[in-house]
Protein backbone atom coordinates (compact mmCIF):
# COMPACT_ATOMS: atom_id res chain seq x y z
CA UNK A 1 0.00 0.00 0.00
CA UNK A 2 2.95 2.01 1.13
CA UNK A 3 4.84 1.65 -2.33
CA UNK A 4 1.41 1.99 -4.33
CA UNK A 5 1.18 5.85 -2.94
CA UNK A 6 4.81 6.30 -3.60
CA UNK A 7 3.89 6.00 -6.99
CA UNK A 8 0.47 7.81 -7.31
CA UNK A 9 2.73 10.54 -5.70
CA UNK A 10 5.40 10.42 -8.56
CA UNK A 11 2.80 10.16 -11.28
CA UNK A 12 1.24 13.44 -9.99
CA UNK A 13 4.58 15.40 -10.00
CA UNK A 14 5.42 13.97 -13.77
CA UNK A 15 1.92 15.67 -14.52
CA UNK A 16 2.22 18.50 -16.94
CA UNK A 17 1.53 21.02 -14.58
CA UNK A 18 -0.12 24.44 -15.57
CA UNK A 19 1.68 28.08 -16.50
CA UNK A 20 2.22 30.38 -14.17
CA UNK A 21 2.87 33.80 -13.91
CA UNK A 22 4.68 36.10 -10.56
CA UNK A 23 2.71 38.98 -9.79
CA UNK A 24 4.24 41.49 -7.62
CA UNK A 25 2.46 44.12 -5.47
CA UNK A 26 4.04 46.97 -3.30
CA UNK A 27 2.76 50.31 -2.12
CA UNK A 28 4.68 53.60 -3.97
CA UNK A 29 5.71 56.80 -2.17
CA UNK A 30 2.21 58.12 -2.10
CA UNK A 31 0.53 54.93 -0.61
CA UNK A 32 -0.71 53.68 -3.93
CA UNK A 33 -1.11 49.81 -4.70
CA UNK A 34 1.12 48.88 -7.77
CA UNK A 35 0.57 45.50 -9.53
CA UNK A 36 2.76 44.55 -12.19
CA UNK A 37 4.49 41.51 -13.60
CA UNK A 38 7.75 42.60 -13.41
CA UNK A 39 9.74 43.26 -9.74
CA UNK A 40 10.35 47.09 -9.69
CA UNK A 41 10.90 47.17 -5.88
CA UNK A 42 13.08 45.53 -3.48
CA UNK A 43 10.33 45.53 -1.28
CA UNK A 44 7.59 43.97 -3.20
CA UNK A 45 5.10 40.58 -2.40
CA UNK A 46 4.96 37.74 -4.93
CA UNK A 47 2.18 35.86 -5.70
CA UNK A 48 2.06 32.97 -8.25
CA UNK A 49 -1.15 33.15 -10.69
CA UNK A 50 -2.07 29.95 -12.05
CA UNK A 51 -2.87 29.91 -16.18
CA UNK A 52 -1.75 33.39 -16.43
CA UNK A 53 -1.59 34.35 -20.62
CA UNK A 54 1.75 36.04 -21.93
CA UNK A 55 1.18 39.59 -22.47
CA UNK A 56 3.06 41.52 -25.05
CA UNK A 57 3.19 44.77 -24.73
CA UNK A 58 3.35 47.01 -28.04
CA UNK A 59 2.92 50.68 -26.82
CA UNK A 60 5.71 52.15 -24.88
CA UNK A 61 4.71 53.22 -21.32
CA UNK A 62 4.56 56.92 -20.73
CA UNK A 63 7.18 58.53 -18.71
CA UNK A 64 6.96 57.95 -14.80
CA UNK A 65 7.11 61.47 -14.38
CA UNK A 66 4.46 63.12 -17.03
CA UNK A 67 6.87 64.78 -19.11
CA UNK A 68 4.72 63.79 -22.28
CA UNK A 69 1.68 65.27 -21.01
CA UNK A 70 3.32 68.69 -19.72
CA UNK A 71 2.10 70.47 -22.54
CA UNK A 72 -1.58 69.60 -21.99
CA UNK A 73 -1.32 70.36 -18.23
CA UNK A 74 -0.20 73.79 -18.90
CA UNK A 75 -2.75 74.82 -21.81
CA UNK A 76 -5.66 73.81 -20.10
CA UNK A 77 -4.13 74.34 -16.60
CA UNK A 78 -4.11 78.00 -18.13
CA UNK A 79 -7.38 78.15 -20.25
CA UNK A 80 -9.12 77.16 -16.46
CA UNK A 81 -6.73 79.61 -14.34
CA UNK A 82 -5.67 76.53 -12.40
CA UNK A 83 -1.93 76.41 -10.90
CA UNK A 84 0.14 73.30 -12.87
CA UNK A 85 1.52 71.62 -10.16
CA UNK A 86 -2.26 71.59 -9.11
CA UNK A 87 -3.45 69.28 -11.88
CA UNK A 88 0.47 67.36 -12.39
CA UNK A 89 -0.85 66.35 -8.46
CA UNK A 90 -4.17 65.46 -8.86
CA UNK A 91 -3.51 63.44 -12.65
CA UNK A 92 -0.24 61.63 -10.01
CA UNK A 93 -2.98 60.54 -7.42
CA UNK A 94 -5.24 59.35 -9.72
CA UNK A 95 -3.48 57.47 -12.29
CA UNK A 96 0.32 57.48 -11.59
CA UNK A 97 0.13 59.12 -15.30
CA UNK A 98 -1.29 55.80 -17.23
CA UNK A 99 -3.87 57.20 -19.58
CA UNK A 100 -5.01 53.87 -19.42
CA UNK A 101 -6.12 53.49 -16.05
CA UNK A 102 -9.38 52.54 -14.92
CA UNK A 103 -10.82 52.24 -11.65
CA UNK A 104 -12.86 49.72 -10.45
CA UNK A 105 -15.98 52.17 -10.26
CA UNK A 106 -15.39 53.01 -14.07
CA UNK A 107 -13.37 56.08 -13.61
CA UNK A 108 -11.34 56.77 -16.51
CA UNK A 109 -8.00 57.87 -17.84
CA UNK A 110 -5.19 60.33 -16.30
CA UNK A 111 -7.69 62.40 -14.53
CA UNK A 112 -9.90 59.39 -13.41
CA UNK A 113 -12.95 60.93 -15.27
CA UNK A 114 -16.54 59.26 -14.26
CA UNK A 115 -18.30 58.05 -17.17
CA UNK A 116 -21.43 60.94 -16.11
CA UNK A 117 -18.30 63.76 -16.04
CA UNK A 118 -16.76 62.42 -19.19
CA UNK A 119 -20.36 63.03 -21.13
CA UNK A 120 -21.42 65.94 -19.41
CA UNK A 121 -17.87 67.94 -20.53
CA UNK A 122 -18.03 66.36 -24.33
CA UNK A 123 -15.31 63.68 -24.19
CA UNK A 124 -15.15 62.00 -27.47
CA UNK A 125 -12.67 59.48 -25.98
CA UNK A 126 -11.71 59.28 -22.03
CA UNK A 127 -8.36 57.40 -22.62
CA UNK A 128 -6.98 59.91 -24.90
CA UNK A 129 -4.43 62.17 -22.54
CA UNK A 130 -5.46 65.97 -24.12
CA UNK A 131 -8.94 65.10 -24.00
CA UNK A 132 -8.90 64.04 -20.25
CA UNK A 133 -6.78 66.70 -19.18
CA UNK A 134 -8.92 69.46 -20.62
CA UNK A 135 -11.86 67.95 -19.37
CA UNK A 136 -10.08 67.16 -16.23
CA UNK A 137 -9.41 70.69 -15.43
CA UNK A 138 -12.70 72.20 -16.76
CA UNK A 139 -14.33 70.06 -13.73
CA UNK A 140 -11.60 70.88 -11.08
CA UNK A 141 -12.71 74.34 -11.95
CA UNK A 142 -15.90 73.78 -11.82
CA UNK A 143 -15.78 72.37 -8.17
CA UNK A 144 -13.33 75.60 -7.27
CA UNK A 145 -15.77 78.34 -8.30
CA UNK A 146 -18.63 76.36 -6.50
CA UNK A 147 -16.22 76.07 -3.31
CA UNK A 148 -15.67 79.72 -3.61
CA UNK A 149 -11.86 78.93 -4.66
CA UNK A 150 -11.43 75.96 -1.46
CA UNK A 151 -9.08 73.71 -3.08
CA UNK A 152 -9.77 71.42 -0.17
CA UNK A 153 -13.14 71.34 -0.56
CA UNK A 154 -12.77 70.92 -4.22
CA UNK A 155 -10.28 68.03 -4.11
CA UNK A 156 -12.75 66.48 -1.72
CA UNK A 157 -15.60 66.89 -4.06
CA UNK A 158 -13.30 65.54 -6.89
CA UNK A 159 -12.70 62.37 -5.11
CA UNK A 160 -15.96 61.22 -3.27
CA UNK A 161 -18.58 63.70 -4.77
CA UNK A 162 -19.98 67.39 -4.37
CA UNK A 163 -23.19 65.46 -3.07
CA UNK A 164 -20.94 63.93 -0.42
CA UNK A 165 -19.10 67.59 0.64
CA UNK A 166 -22.75 68.88 0.89
CA UNK A 167 -23.75 66.51 2.82
CA UNK A 168 -21.53 67.00 5.67
CA UNK A 169 -22.17 70.54 5.84
CA UNK A 170 -19.07 71.78 3.38
CA UNK A 171 -15.93 70.26 4.83
CA UNK A 172 -14.36 67.37 4.12
CA UNK A 173 -16.37 63.77 4.54
CA UNK A 174 -14.99 61.51 7.24
CA UNK A 175 -13.67 59.11 4.92
CA UNK A 176 -10.32 57.87 5.39
CA UNK A 177 -9.93 57.50 1.26
CA UNK A 178 -11.14 60.76 1.09
CA UNK A 179 -8.85 62.24 4.02
CA UNK A 180 -6.23 60.32 2.65
CA UNK A 181 -6.39 61.70 -1.08
CA UNK A 182 -6.82 65.36 -0.41
CA UNK A 183 -3.57 65.33 1.42
CA UNK A 184 -1.89 63.43 -0.68
CA UNK A 185 -2.62 66.02 -3.82
CA UNK A 186 -2.20 68.67 -1.50
CA UNK A 187 1.55 67.51 0.10
CA UNK A 188 2.42 66.70 -3.97
CA UNK A 189 1.07 70.31 -4.79
CA UNK A 190 2.96 71.90 -2.23
CA UNK A 191 6.59 69.77 -2.92
CA UNK A 192 6.16 70.82 -6.63
CA UNK A 193 5.43 74.13 -5.95
CA UNK A 194 8.62 74.54 -3.26
CA UNK A 195 10.55 72.96 -6.13
CA UNK A 196 9.65 75.42 -8.70
CA UNK A 197 9.43 78.48 -6.72
CA UNK A 198 12.23 81.10 -8.30
CA UNK A 199 14.13 83.59 -5.61
CA UNK A 200 14.71 86.60 -7.77
CA UNK A 201 16.96 89.81 -6.39
CA UNK A 202 16.02 92.87 -6.69
CA UNK A 203 17.97 95.79 -6.75
CA UNK A 204 18.46 99.35 -7.42
CA UNK A 205 20.60 101.39 -10.36
CA UNK A 206 21.04 105.17 -10.47
CA UNK A 207 20.67 106.24 -13.74
CA UNK A 208 20.22 110.01 -14.62
CA UNK A 209 19.98 110.96 -11.06
CA UNK A 210 16.77 108.32 -10.67
CA UNK A 211 16.75 104.91 -8.86
CA UNK A 212 16.03 101.94 -11.12
CA UNK A 213 15.26 98.73 -9.97
CA UNK A 214 16.93 95.87 -11.47
CA UNK A 215 15.57 91.98 -11.44
CA UNK A 216 18.39 89.19 -11.60
CA UNK A 217 18.59 85.53 -10.57
CA UNK A 218 22.15 86.33 -9.52
CA UNK A 219 22.61 87.50 -6.24
CA UNK A 220 24.35 90.88 -6.36
CA UNK A 221 27.73 91.21 -5.43
CA UNK A 222 27.80 94.28 -3.92
CA UNK A 223 24.98 96.79 -2.64
CA UNK A 224 21.96 96.45 -1.08
CA UNK A 225 18.86 94.37 -2.59
CA UNK A 226 15.85 92.74 -2.04
CA UNK A 227 14.73 89.05 -2.19
CA UNK A 228 11.31 88.50 -4.19
CA UNK A 229 10.15 85.06 -4.34
CA UNK A 230 7.88 84.26 -7.33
Amino acid sequence: MYRLSLLAFAAVLLLPMPARAQIYAWRDVNGTLVLSDRKLSDGAQTYSVPDAPGIVATTPLASANGEDYEPFVQEHARRQSLRPELVRAVIQVESGFNPRARSPRGAMGLMQLMPTTARELGVRDAYDPEDNIRAGCAYLRRLIDRYDGNEELALAAYNAGAQAVDRHGGRVPPYRETRDYVKKVGAIDAQQASVNRRVVYKSYEIVDGRAVPRYSTRKPATGSFEVVVQ
